[in-house]
Protein backbone atom coordinates (compact mmCIF):
# COMPACT_ATOMS: atom_id res chain seq x y z
CA UNK A 1 0.00 0.00 0.00
CA UNK A 2 1.10 3.55 -0.94
CA UNK A 3 1.58 6.61 1.95
CA UNK A 4 0.29 9.92 0.31
CA UNK A 5 1.55 12.43 2.31
CA UNK A 6 -0.75 15.79 2.65
CA UNK A 7 -1.43 19.07 4.79
CA UNK A 8 -4.21 18.59 6.88
CA UNK A 9 -6.55 21.60 6.25
CA UNK A 10 -10.05 20.48 5.44
CA UNK A 11 -9.01 21.22 1.52
CA UNK A 12 -5.76 19.23 1.51
CA UNK A 13 -7.53 16.22 3.24
CA UNK A 14 -10.11 17.12 0.64
CA UNK A 15 -7.22 17.07 -2.16
CA UNK A 16 -5.78 13.99 -0.92
CA UNK A 17 -8.64 11.77 -0.34
CA UNK A 18 -9.52 12.80 -3.81
CA UNK A 19 -6.59 11.26 -5.53
CA UNK A 20 -6.82 8.44 -3.25
CA UNK A 21 -10.18 7.59 -4.72
CA UNK A 22 -8.92 7.91 -8.21
CA UNK A 23 -5.46 5.49 -7.28
CA UNK A 24 -8.62 3.33 -5.82
CA UNK A 25 -10.50 3.44 -9.17
CA UNK A 26 -7.32 2.50 -11.24
CA UNK A 27 -6.42 -0.54 -8.49
CA UNK A 28 -3.94 1.07 -6.68
CA UNK A 29 -4.27 1.32 -2.84
CA UNK A 30 -3.73 3.87 -0.18
CA UNK A 31 -3.29 5.75 3.00
CA UNK A 32 -3.27 9.41 4.08
CA UNK A 33 -0.43 10.65 6.07
CA UNK A 34 -1.00 14.14 7.82
CA UNK A 35 1.96 16.24 7.75
CA UNK A 36 2.28 19.73 9.40
CA UNK A 37 3.92 22.66 7.39
CA UNK A 38 5.44 25.74 8.65
CA UNK A 39 2.45 27.96 7.25
CA UNK A 40 0.28 25.55 9.31
CA UNK A 41 2.34 26.01 12.26
CA UNK A 42 2.08 29.77 11.79
CA UNK A 43 -0.88 31.35 11.88
CA UNK A 44 -0.53 35.10 13.57
CA UNK A 45 1.64 36.56 10.74
CA UNK A 46 1.01 37.14 7.35
CA UNK A 47 2.73 34.54 5.01
CA UNK A 48 4.80 37.11 3.06
CA UNK A 49 6.68 37.60 6.06
CA UNK A 50 7.71 33.96 7.13
CA UNK A 51 11.02 34.63 5.15
CA UNK A 52 10.83 31.21 3.36
CA UNK A 53 9.80 29.83 0.31
CA UNK A 54 7.62 26.53 0.02
CA UNK A 55 5.88 27.68 3.72
CA UNK A 56 3.19 24.89 2.42
CA UNK A 57 5.19 21.96 1.31
CA UNK A 58 9.01 22.02 2.63
CA UNK A 59 8.28 19.42 4.93
CA UNK A 60 5.88 17.18 2.81
CA UNK A 61 8.94 17.19 0.16
CA UNK A 62 11.42 16.20 3.30
CA UNK A 63 9.05 13.33 3.93
CA UNK A 64 9.37 11.72 0.24
CA UNK A 65 13.03 12.10 0.04
CA UNK A 66 13.28 10.59 3.62
CA UNK A 67 10.88 7.79 2.34
CA UNK A 68 8.64 8.34 4.33
CA UNK A 69 5.84 8.62 1.93
CA UNK A 70 5.20 8.13 -1.66
CA UNK A 71 3.06 10.43 -3.27
CA UNK A 72 2.33 14.09 -2.07
CA UNK A 73 -0.61 16.42 -3.21
CA UNK A 74 -0.37 19.66 -3.23
CA UNK A 75 -2.37 22.62 -4.34
CA UNK A 76 0.36 23.21 -7.61
CA UNK A 77 0.18 27.16 -6.69
CA UNK A 78 1.80 26.12 -3.48
CA UNK A 79 4.77 24.96 -5.00
CA UNK A 80 8.23 26.11 -5.78
CA UNK A 81 9.11 26.02 -9.49
CA UNK A 82 12.44 24.30 -8.74
CA UNK A 83 11.71 21.17 -6.27
CA UNK A 84 14.24 19.64 -4.39
CA UNK A 85 16.82 17.38 -6.10
CA UNK A 86 15.24 13.92 -6.32
CA UNK A 87 11.63 14.73 -6.16
CA UNK A 88 9.80 15.76 -9.79
CA UNK A 89 6.31 17.01 -10.56
CA UNK A 90 4.87 13.62 -11.40
CA UNK A 91 1.42 14.50 -12.26
CA UNK A 92 -1.38 16.85 -12.75
CA UNK A 93 -5.16 15.53 -12.78
CA UNK A 94 -8.23 17.66 -14.03
CA UNK A 95 -8.08 20.92 -12.97
CA UNK A 96 -10.95 22.40 -11.47
CA UNK A 97 -12.08 26.31 -11.86
CA UNK A 98 -9.04 28.51 -12.21
CA UNK A 99 -10.76 31.79 -11.15
CA UNK A 100 -10.76 33.77 -7.99
CA UNK A 101 -14.03 34.45 -6.54
CA UNK A 102 -15.13 36.83 -4.01
CA UNK A 103 -17.46 35.65 -0.73
CA UNK A 104 -19.33 38.86 0.44
CA UNK A 105 -20.02 41.90 -0.76
CA UNK A 106 -17.89 44.75 -2.09
CA UNK A 107 -20.02 47.76 -0.76
CA UNK A 108 -18.12 51.25 -0.86
CA UNK A 109 -15.27 51.12 1.30
CA UNK A 110 -15.14 47.69 2.09
CA UNK A 111 -12.79 46.04 4.30
CA UNK A 112 -12.05 42.97 2.10
CA UNK A 113 -9.93 40.05 3.37
CA UNK A 114 -6.70 38.18 1.47
CA UNK A 115 -3.38 36.46 2.55
CA UNK A 116 -2.04 37.20 -1.35
CA UNK A 117 -0.51 40.05 -2.56
CA UNK A 118 -1.47 39.31 -6.35
CA UNK A 119 -5.03 39.54 -5.11
CA UNK A 120 -4.53 42.27 -3.49
CA UNK A 121 -2.87 44.78 -5.85
CA UNK A 122 -5.43 43.72 -8.73
CA UNK A 123 -8.39 44.23 -6.47
CA UNK A 124 -6.87 47.68 -5.36
CA UNK A 125 -6.81 48.36 -9.17
CA UNK A 126 -10.16 47.64 -10.00
CA UNK A 127 -11.04 49.33 -6.63
CA UNK A 128 -9.13 51.26 -5.36
CA UNK A 129 -11.89 52.73 -2.17
CA UNK A 130 -11.52 49.20 -0.93
CA UNK A 131 -9.32 48.56 2.72
CA UNK A 132 -7.41 45.49 1.91
CA UNK A 133 -6.77 43.40 5.10
CA UNK A 134 -4.42 40.74 5.81
CA UNK A 135 -6.35 37.07 6.56
CA UNK A 136 -4.87 34.00 7.58
CA UNK A 137 -6.67 30.52 8.15
CA UNK A 138 -8.24 28.12 6.30
CA UNK A 139 -11.35 28.20 3.94
CA UNK A 140 -14.04 27.59 7.01
CA UNK A 141 -12.05 29.91 9.36
CA UNK A 142 -12.14 32.75 6.78
CA UNK A 143 -15.84 32.31 5.97
CA UNK A 144 -16.51 32.57 9.92
CA UNK A 145 -14.85 35.55 10.27
CA UNK A 146 -16.30 36.89 7.11
CA UNK A 147 -19.82 35.63 8.67
CA UNK A 148 -19.04 37.47 12.29
CA UNK A 149 -18.40 41.04 10.49
CA UNK A 150 -14.39 41.28 10.84
CA UNK A 151 -14.76 41.69 6.98
CA UNK A 152 -17.65 42.64 4.20
CA UNK A 153 -16.01 40.40 1.63
CA UNK A 154 -13.51 38.08 1.49
CA UNK A 155 -11.34 36.48 -1.95
CA UNK A 156 -10.79 32.82 -2.31
CA UNK A 157 -10.02 30.60 -4.89
CA UNK A 158 -13.08 29.41 -6.44
CA UNK A 159 -11.34 25.86 -6.74
CA UNK A 160 -11.38 25.55 -2.92
CA UNK A 161 -15.05 26.83 -2.74
CA UNK A 162 -15.97 24.09 -5.01
CA UNK A 163 -14.39 21.58 -3.49
CA UNK A 164 -15.67 22.01 -0.32
CA UNK A 165 -19.26 21.95 -1.31
CA UNK A 166 -19.49 26.08 -0.57
CA UNK A 167 -20.20 27.31 -4.17
CA UNK A 168 -23.05 28.77 -3.06
CA UNK A 169 -20.71 30.91 -1.18
CA UNK A 170 -19.43 33.02 -4.47
CA UNK A 171 -20.88 36.24 -4.80
CA UNK A 172 -18.74 37.31 -7.72
CA UNK A 173 -16.01 35.01 -10.39
CA UNK A 174 -13.50 37.56 -11.29
CA UNK A 175 -12.69 37.39 -15.11
CA UNK A 176 -9.06 36.27 -15.86
CA UNK A 177 -8.60 39.60 -17.65
CA UNK A 178 -9.28 41.96 -14.33
CA UNK A 179 -7.89 39.37 -11.72
CA UNK A 180 -5.01 36.95 -13.21
CA UNK A 181 -5.21 34.05 -10.96
CA UNK A 182 -2.27 32.60 -9.77
CA UNK A 183 0.17 30.05 -11.69
CA UNK A 184 -1.13 26.39 -11.59
CA UNK A 185 -4.18 28.05 -9.45
CA UNK A 186 -7.08 25.63 -9.50
CA UNK A 187 -4.39 22.67 -10.23
CA UNK A 188 -3.37 19.34 -8.39
CA UNK A 189 -0.28 18.17 -8.31
CA UNK A 190 1.27 15.24 -7.02
CA UNK A 191 4.82 15.05 -6.54
CA UNK A 192 6.98 11.76 -6.07
CA UNK A 193 10.57 10.81 -6.20
CA UNK A 194 11.50 10.40 -9.43
CA UNK A 195 10.91 6.71 -9.80
CA UNK A 196 9.35 4.34 -7.70
CA UNK A 197 5.39 2.78 -7.34
CA UNK A 198 4.69 6.30 -6.10
CA UNK A 199 5.71 7.76 -9.89
CA UNK A 200 4.35 4.91 -11.68
CA UNK A 201 0.71 5.66 -10.03
CA UNK A 202 0.80 9.04 -10.21
CA UNK A 203 1.30 8.96 -13.81
CA UNK A 204 -2.41 7.16 -14.28
CA UNK A 205 -3.75 10.33 -13.15
CA UNK A 206 -2.14 12.84 -15.65
CA UNK A 207 -3.76 14.73 -18.02
CA UNK A 208 -1.46 16.58 -20.77
CA UNK A 209 -3.39 19.22 -21.66
CA UNK A 210 -3.30 20.64 -17.85
CA UNK A 211 0.36 19.86 -17.20
CA UNK A 212 1.63 22.23 -20.50
CA UNK A 213 -1.04 25.01 -19.79
CA UNK A 214 0.31 25.02 -16.17
CA UNK A 215 3.75 24.29 -17.50
CA UNK A 216 3.54 27.40 -19.53
CA UNK A 217 2.14 29.90 -16.00
CA UNK A 218 4.73 28.36 -13.86
CA UNK A 219 7.98 29.17 -16.77
CA UNK A 220 5.95 33.22 -15.92
CA UNK A 221 6.67 32.38 -12.19
CA UNK A 222 10.66 30.86 -12.80
CA UNK A 223 10.91 34.16 -15.00
CA UNK A 224 10.63 36.28 -12.43
CA UNK A 225 12.16 34.57 -9.77
CA UNK A 226 8.59 34.75 -7.42
CA UNK A 227 7.80 32.54 -5.00
CA UNK A 228 3.78 31.73 -3.97
CA UNK A 229 3.72 35.33 -2.43
CA UNK A 230 4.75 37.50 -4.73
CA UNK A 231 2.01 39.74 -6.84
CA UNK A 232 2.47 37.22 -10.16
CA UNK A 233 -0.47 35.82 -12.07
CA UNK A 234 -0.87 33.92 -14.95
CA UNK A 235 -3.17 31.51 -16.68
CA UNK A 236 -2.93 29.43 -19.63
CA UNK A 237 -5.60 27.86 -21.88
CA UNK A 238 -5.40 25.08 -24.49
CA UNK A 239 -6.77 24.87 -27.92
CA UNK A 240 -5.23 22.10 -30.00
CA UNK A 241 -2.01 22.92 -30.83
CA UNK A 242 -1.95 26.73 -29.16
CA UNK A 243 -1.80 27.94 -25.58
CA UNK A 244 -3.07 31.28 -24.98
CA UNK A 245 -1.57 33.50 -21.77
CA UNK A 246 -2.45 36.08 -19.72
CA UNK A 247 -0.20 37.33 -17.00
CA UNK A 248 0.83 39.39 -15.05
CA UNK A 249 2.72 41.28 -12.50
CA UNK A 250 2.25 44.18 -9.82
CA UNK A 251 4.92 46.39 -8.49
CA UNK A 252 4.12 50.04 -6.29
CA UNK A 253 0.78 49.88 -7.29
CA UNK A 254 0.94 49.25 -10.70
CA UNK A 255 -0.37 46.12 -12.79
CA UNK A 256 1.69 45.33 -15.72
CA UNK A 257 -0.01 42.82 -18.49
CA UNK A 258 0.86 40.97 -21.43
CA UNK A 259 -1.19 38.35 -23.17
CA UNK A 260 0.08 36.11 -26.25
CA UNK A 261 -0.12 32.69 -27.49
CA UNK A 262 2.79 30.38 -28.33
CA UNK A 263 3.07 26.13 -29.31
CA UNK A 264 2.31 23.44 -27.14
CA UNK A 265 5.73 21.77 -27.85
CA UNK A 266 7.50 24.85 -26.63
CA UNK A 267 4.79 25.77 -23.22
CA UNK A 268 7.83 26.14 -21.15
CA UNK A 269 9.85 28.50 -23.48
CA UNK A 270 6.23 30.59 -23.95
CA UNK A 271 5.86 31.75 -20.71
CA UNK A 272 9.92 32.06 -20.15
CA UNK A 273 9.09 35.01 -23.02
CA UNK A 274 6.01 36.34 -21.33
CA UNK A 275 8.16 36.60 -18.37
CA UNK A 276 11.00 37.98 -19.31
CA UNK A 277 8.51 41.12 -21.46
CA UNK A 278 7.37 41.55 -17.92
CA UNK A 279 10.53 42.34 -16.23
Amino acid sequence: MLTIGSRGSKLALWQAEHVQSLLAAKGVPTRIEIIKTVGDRVQDVPISTLGTKGVFTKEIEDALLANEIDLAVHSLKDMMTTLPDGLVLAATPEREDPHDALAGVLKPGARVGTSSTRRAAQLKALRPDVEILEIRGNVDTRLRKLDEGQYDAVVLAAAGLRRLGLAGRISHTFDVAEMTPAPGQGALAIETRASGPGFDAARLLHDEQVFTAVTAERAVLEALGGGCQVPIGAYAEVFASTVHMRAMIARDGEIFRQSGDGHVSEARAFGLAMGARLK
